[in-house]
């Protein structure tokens, strides 16, 4: 049952990974004659465009960077606090940053991890958006936003 509870934990992360941000559409005369399949064909076809063209989707490395990275704030920040908390205590200021340096590397992980999950970091980059935006705007769609 241990491992089944593990697998939900992963299986979440994935999904939450895989979702995209997606242009969200105004609903004017054009998008009510195609109605809401052509109109989410036309969506895939404008990503896909995109994406041929260059157009990066994901923002800032991917959230795999952003995770790394966080981890190692975490754990450079946890190595200096560690530290200082030891000397203040007196204690061994290595033993204090290598306990420091593992609580803030795990913390790090996990607060990226969740950012990368729900954090606001999930939009698409701008280059990407515009294009999209432009693609759709030229068949008659008016975009409002994305999420």
């Amino acid at each position: 049952m241990k491992g089944f509870g593990v697998s939900a934990l992963v299986a979440v992360f994935l999904l939450a990974a895989c979702s995209s941000a997606r242009p969200v559409l105004y609903p004017n005369a054009h998008m009510q004659s195609v109605g809401k399949e052509v109109a989410e064909q036309d969506i895939e076809a404008c990503k896909e465009s995109a994406e041929s063209a260059g157009a990066d989707q994901s923002s800032g490395g991917g959230k795999a960077g952003r995770i790394a990275t966080g981890t190692a704030v975490g754990a450079g920040a946890g190595a200096a606090s560690g530290a200082l908390g030891a000397v203040i205590s007196g204690a061994s200021a290595g033993l204090g940053s290598m306990v420091g340096a593992a609580s803030g590397a795990v913390w790090g992980l996990l607060t990226g991890l969740f950012h990368a999950v729900v954090g606001p970091s999930s939009q698409p980059n701008q280059a990407y958006t515009n294009y999209v935006n432009r693609c759709l705007q030229e068949k008659g769609y008016e975009v409002t936003g994305w999420q």
